[in-house]
Formats: structure tokens, C-alpha cells, sequence
């Protein structure tokens, strides 16, 4: 079994692992929410790169963790989603939140 985890793992950057489910996505919230709180740069990345598994929890996650850096004034990008939130996002419309712009 994985460690489920959202971390800060440099200025500016958190890293969500392991498994995004019911059980996780509570405690993951508040973590997520104080790290995103902390922090006193203007711009957030949030890694998924380390999520093994996630239910429709783990992108009800990315949209809380985005609206409480809006309520702090920062913009957050998400990074290296995997494939299983991807297809929940474009199942529910939302997949243009995830969008990563193209440079102009």
C-alpha cells in the first residue's frame, strides 16, 4: 500500500501520491489547504506525478486546492496528471480548468 501524501517539495511546488480516494481526500484537503496557505509566492504548481490511483476525490481536490489559492490571490498550474483524472475531468466537463496554456 502507498502512502497517500500532499507535499511541498520546493518553493512553490506541491506533490500529490499515492492514492486519491474517499479515504485519502480528507486529510489530504487539509494538508493541501495549510501548505497552500503558507506559502508566500504568487504562483503554485501542483504535481500529480506521484498519484498511483484516483477516484473523482482526486479532482475534487485539484478544484479545492485551486479555489484556495484564488482566495489567496496566487495562480496554481497542474502538472503531469494521470491519465484515470484526466478522463473524469473531460466525463465532467472540467477539463479546461487542467488546460496548460501554449505559449503565444
Amino acid at each position: 500500500m502507498t502512502e497517500s501524501a500532499v507535499r511541498l517539495i520546493g518553493a512553490g511546488e506541491l506533490r500529490l501520491v499515492g492514492v486519491l480516494d474517499y479515504s485519502t481526500g480528507p486529510l489530504l484537503r487539509k494538508q493541501g489547504a495549510a501548505l497552500i496557505r503558507s506559502s508566500t509566492l504568487p504562483t503554485l504548481v501542483i504535481d500529480c506525478s506521484g498519484v498511483s490511483r484516483s477516484t473523482s476525490v482526486g479532482l475534487a481536490l485539484l478544484l479545492a486546492f485551486m479555489r484556495d489559492a484564488a482566495v489567496a490571490g496566487k495562480s496554481v498550474s497542474v502538472h503531469s496528471m494521470p491519465e484515470d483524472m484526466r478522463k473524469i475531468a473531460e466525463v465532467s466537463g472540467a477539463s479546461e480548468l487542467f488546460a496548460t496554456p501554449t505559449p503565444a
